[in-house]
C-alpha cells in the first residue's frame, strides 16, 4: 500500500500520513462543533471527547488517537481558545476542487493554514529564545 501511494503521489507518504491527516480533521470538526470552552477545564474536556470521537472512527485507543493521529497544534490551539469557524455545512462533504490548493476542500485548506501558521508561531518563538541564550552572559552556542 505505502508502495503504491509513493508511486501515486510522487511523494513520501504512507498510509499513516493519510490516517493523521483523517484523524486530525475529525478532531478539528469535532471541536468546531462545540465551540470554543469558556474554562481550561472545560477545553480538556471537549478535547478528550474530540479525541474519542477519532479513536471510535479510525477503530483505536485514545491514547494512540492522541499521540498518533491527532496534530498536537489543533490540541494546543483549541486550549490557547482558538477554534476554526463552524463549517456551514458542505466543507466537510464537498468534492475536491482542482482548482483550490492542492485539490483540497475549504475545510482542509483552514486546517492547513492553522498548522502552517502555529509551526511558524512556534518557530518564530524557538528563534527568539535561542537568540537571547546566545546574549547572556556565560552561555555558549550549542552546535
Amino acid at each position: 500500500m505505502n508502495d503504491y501511494l509513493r508511486a501515486l503521489t510522487g511523494e513520501d507518504f504512507t498510509a499513516k500520513d493519510f490516517r493523521t491527516w483523517a484523524g486530525t480533521l475529525q478532531a478539528v470538526a469535532a471541536l468546531e462543533a462545540v465551540g470554543p470552552a469558556s474554562t481550561e477545564r472545560e477545553a480538556k474536556a471537549e478535547i478528550l471527547k474530540a479525541i474519542d470521537q477519532v479513536a471510535e472512527r479510525l477503530n483505536n485507543t485514545r491514547a494512540v488517537c492522541r499521540k498518533y493521529y491527532v496534530h498536537p497544534a489543533i490540541i494546543e490551539a483549541y486550549l490557547d481558545g482558538f477554534v476554526l469557524p463552524p463549517a456551514t455545512g458542505d466543507e466537510h462533504s464537498l468534492p475536491r476542487d482542482g482548482s483550490r490548493l492542492g485539490g483540497l476542500r475549504r475545510d482542509e485548506i483552514a486546517v492547513l493554514e492553522l498548522l502552517r501558521g502555529r509551526s511558524s508561531h512556534q518557530t518564530r518563538i524557538q528563534t527568539r529564545s535561542h537568540k537571547r541564550a546566545e546574549t547572556r552572559p556565560g552561555t555558549r552556542r550549542r552546535r
